[in-house]
């Protein structure tokens, strides 16, 4: 009898905190860095992350502030940080830069939080469309990396979309999931499907938590 494939283990790491986060909708509009507190949260996850496993690769979305946040993680684990254009956050069309706090008075706030399935942002990306390309991805790196373990920042949407699918859950139970700024999920791709290990990790130990 062949022996199993050892599983791939990917980390799923949410960009930190920018001057936006909790107030504006950035979805992919370029030019959003990290704050202050976004980079230190970066260099407190580099350290949990280096000091947890030895990482094979640093995948990181094209935007600004997921590649300053695996800029750190590449340095802890001896890697660089390699785009992936998939990776990136939902495209929120007519959306883009738009205060929370007035998309949470259209009548179509509801469905986005109770039926995201169903609904494209005007101008821009389904959910549907966004959790098939970023699943898609992970399926590739997964591919190229077999029984390592590896890093990939992205951000929050993308990261429930991809916890959702492994879980075998469909998408409009993704917003149950909370995702917060450089918080550290983790994957395991084995032969027989994925296994979640942790979800929204954001202190202590990570090795614990990778153990299984």
């Amino acid at each position: 009898m062949a022996k199993p494939r050892a599983p791939t283990l990917v980390l799923l790491v949410r960009h930190g905190q920018t001057p936006t986060t909790g107030r504006q909708l950035p979805g992919q509009a370029a030019g959003l860095e990290l704050a202050d507190v976004g980079r230190r949260q970066a260099e407190a996850a580099a350290e949990r992350i280096g000091a947890a496993t030895k990482i094979a690769a640093v995948y990181a979305s094209p935007l600004e502030r997921t590649r300053q946040t695996a800029a750190p993680i590449a340095r802890a684990t001896g890697n660089r940080v390699r785009s992936v254009a998939d990776l990136a956050d939902v495209d929120t069309g007519d959306w883009t830069g738009k205060r929370l706090s007035d998309l949470r008075r259209r009548r179509e706030w509801k469905q986005v939080q109770r039926y995201p399935s169903g609904f494209r942002f005007p101008g821009g990306e389904s959910f549907t469309e966004m959790q098939t390309r970023v699943t898609g991805a992970l399926s590739s790196l997964v591919a190229r990396h077999r029984g390592e373990v590896i890093v990939a920042v992205s951000h929050a949407d993308p990261i429930k979309a991809a916890v959702s699918h492994a879980l075998g859950a469909h998408l409009d139970h993704f917003q149950r999931l909370v995702v917060s700024p450089c918080s550290v999920s983790a994957v395991a791709y084995t032969e027989g499907g994925p296994m979640v290990l942790a979800v929204n990790t954001t202190g202590g130990d990570l090795k614990a938590a990778l153990a299984g």
